[in-house]
């Protein structure tokens, strides 16, 4: 099997997102990629599930739900978030890494700073609906039939609460070890939700820091056109495939 052809792509969406954003991406990875987009509990397809507004609850949900194909040794995997979903992805690597298990070979986060341990609790999400509206608005991503439909929004609006409550309130641990993962950062240069400095500082998470990559846009600068990201995916994603297979 030539290397690459049978990676894994574990993506995982932003806050209030779900799988559905990602579902005509595979056409643009290479053939033999299998692109996993996940949905969170309470959202997607599992919009039946109580949400989970806890980093750590969330991270012990996923290492139990993906465990066959994360021990699977057939084939290598990689993980990429955006938004709230990096900050999934580096904790689910984070964990794989301290509990001695097989890692991803590549690790991709977007729209994202970098953890800030000492960063003091988040206030409670006190907004009204109207507010978080406005703020979804911004950032777009959300659907307007979502925003627009009183029954749609009164199903969504507490699980983008805990979605937020979430971010807010996460912490890494203090003093952590640098990951053995190379770790590429993706970013839209109209982006306001994460200063440039924060995402330069995800270089002290990993020993083999590969950049930050710069796209134009704003929070969701691929939502139009993912082309350019994933191909920023797929150059990082084989450029380590082929490091390991040169260093099993």
């Amino acid at each position: 099997m030539r290397f690459g052809s049978g990676l894994r792509l574990f993506v995982f969406p932003h806050a209030g997102g779900s799988q559905l954003m990602f579902t005509e991406w595979a056409r643009l990875f290479p053939a033999g990629w299998r692109l996993l987009p996940q949905d969170y509990p309470g959202h997607g397809l599992l919009a039946g599930e109580p949400p989970i507004g806890d980093a750590d609850t969330l991270v012990d949900w996923f290492l139990d739900r993906l465990s066959a194909e994360l021990d699977d040794e057939g084939a290598p995997f990689a993980c990429f978030g955006h938004s709230m979903g990096s900050l999934i992805a580096y904790e689910l690597t984070r964990r794989l890494v301290d509990e001695g298990r097989r890692p991803p070979v590549w690790l991709g986060l977007s729209g994202c700073g970098a953890p800030r341990p000492d960063r003091p609790a988040g206030e409670p999400d006190e907004m009204s609906d109207a507010e978080l509206r406005r703020r979804l608005i911004r950032l777009g991503g959300t659907p307007p039939r979502i925003l627009d439909d009183p029954e749609l929004w009164s199903v969504f609006a507490p699980v983008i609460r805990a979605d937020i409550s979430l971010v807010r309130n996460w912490r890494p641990p203090r003093d952590v070890t640098p990951l053995p993962v190379p770790l590429t950062v993706f970013h839209g240069e109209q982006d306001t939700t994460a200063p440039a400095g924060r995402l330069e500082q995800w270089a002290e998470s990993t020993d083999r820091f590969l950049g930050v990559r710069r796209f134009e846009g704003g929070h969701f600068y691929f939502q139009d056109d993912p082309a350019a990201l994933a191909d920023g995916i797929t150059a990082d994603a084989l450029t380590c495939l082929a490091a390991r297979a040169d260093n099993p």
